[in-house]
């Protein structure tokens, strides 16, 4: 494989060792925040959702954050490929034109024009994403606490720069500026009573779980995407205690979560991977993403010393792009937020690197689809993450 690699944590190895990776054995799949750079994703989105899940009829939780809790919303639509297409389409060409002497488009112009949009995909067709017979949905915010409960013009920065040095030193103390709060399907299409149990452990960092409804839907999912100072906070969403919800990614930028404790429990075989000697169904986590590090927190891209592998993973299996296949992309880069301002108002220059990354991306999918045949017998060409 030229274009993906893969990585696997212990528990996971393990197991694709013994018998390969089959759609059974999918338990979790996250989307992380990442802007633009989750548009290298959609092909593989496509196959993974539309192709190779359809052959199982087991559970499996979503679990995304800002442009992930989008993409993974998409996957509980009807018909997801085309879902996933059209998703690919409106984000490649998002455009938000500045009025004269404007540096920047205004949040709150962003906030409406965001608003539309999700309107514009999701409108009518919410209970399609709610009431999937297979996938339980859980979309993760971050809620500002104290200084950070209300957005305000000088509050809000001095909170963040809190919040900033606190994360520094412990990123569990993070949460006495900003806490996790996932937004989850209900376990019955009609009982709203009863939302699908966190596919993770919550010890990690301090979080609250409420019902994702048709109700609250299009207020959550824009929140999970309000990136500060970028987009309002949205300060309403029904069934939620007050204060303002902000991107998701903050607290969990890749939702680096405690997967292990709660997907591999469940089952250990006799060399302590999470299928039995006969090779039953696993839970493991099958995470696309695009780079090998899974950074916690948004606060954490500038920590390296947490952007290692730990426990949490060892049910996972990443699929990203390898590094130096990216160095043959135009712009040897992904996609990513810097190509706004590279391109400015020159939307057909950045739409035409952005489809030639995208139509690259199909390489992914080959290889994906032939490590998956191979993977059956051999067990062969992953790393150890």
């Amino acid at each position: 494989m030229k274009a993906l690699s893969i990585y696997a944590g212990s528990r996971a190895f393990e197991h694709i060792q013994r018998y390969g990776l089959r759609p059974r054995d999918v338990g979790v799949i996250p989307g992380a925040a990442g802007g633009p750079k989750g548009l290298i994703l959609g092909a593989l989105d496509r196959f993974i959702f539309g192709d190779w899940l359809a052959r199982s009829q087991h559970e499996i939780h979503l679990v995304g954050a800002s442009i992930g809790a989008w993409r993974m919303a998409t996957a509980c639509l009807i018909d997801p490929v085309s879902a996933f297409e059209r998703l690919e389409h409106d984000y490649l060409h998002q455009h938000y034109e500045l009025q004269p002497g404007q540096r920047r488009p205004t949040a709150d112009f962003v906030s409406e024009r965001f608003a539309q949009s999700l309107q514009d995909f999701f409108g009518g067709r919410i209970r399609e994403v709610l009431t999937h017979p297979r996938y339980r949905l859980h979309i993760v915010t971050s809620r500002g606490r104290h200084i950070l409960r209300q957005e305000h013009r000088w509050r809000t920065p001095v909170g963040y720069l809190g919040a900033f040095l606190t994360n520094a030193i412990s990123r569990k103390a993070m949460g006495a500026w900003l806490e996790r709060v996932v937004f989850s399907s209900t376990t019955s299409a009609w009982d709203a009573a009863h939302c699908a149990d966190l596919p993770f452990g919550i010890e990690d960092y301090r979080t609250r779980q409420l019902t994702l409804t048709d109700a609250n839907f299009m207020a959550v999912l824009q929140a999970s995407c309000s990136i500060p100072f970028v987009l309002r906070a949205v300060s309403a969403i029904g069934g939620a205690p007050a204060g303002a919800y902000w991107d998701g990614g903050i607290t969990d930028y890749h939702l680096h979560l405690d997967y292990a404790r709660r997907m591999g429990a469940h089952q250990q075989g006799v060399n302590g991977d999470v299928s039995n000697e006969n090779g039953d169904a696993a839970n493991l986590v099958l995470y696309p993403h695009f780079q090998r590090a899974v950074v916690p927190g948004w606060l954490d891209k500038g920590l390296w010393w947490r952007h290692g592998t730990t426990a949490f993973l060892d049910t996972t299996v990443l699929l990203v792009p390898n590094p130096d296949w990216v160095k043959t992309l135009q712009n040897g880069k992904l996609p990513d937020r810097s190509d706004f301002v590279r391109y400015g108002s020159d939307l057909a220059g950045r739409v035409k690197v952005w489809r030639s990354a995208i139509a690259a991306s199909e390489q992914l999918v080959d290889e994906f689809q032939g490590w998956l045949s191979r993977s059956s017998s051999v067990g062969g060409g992953i790393q150890r993450l």
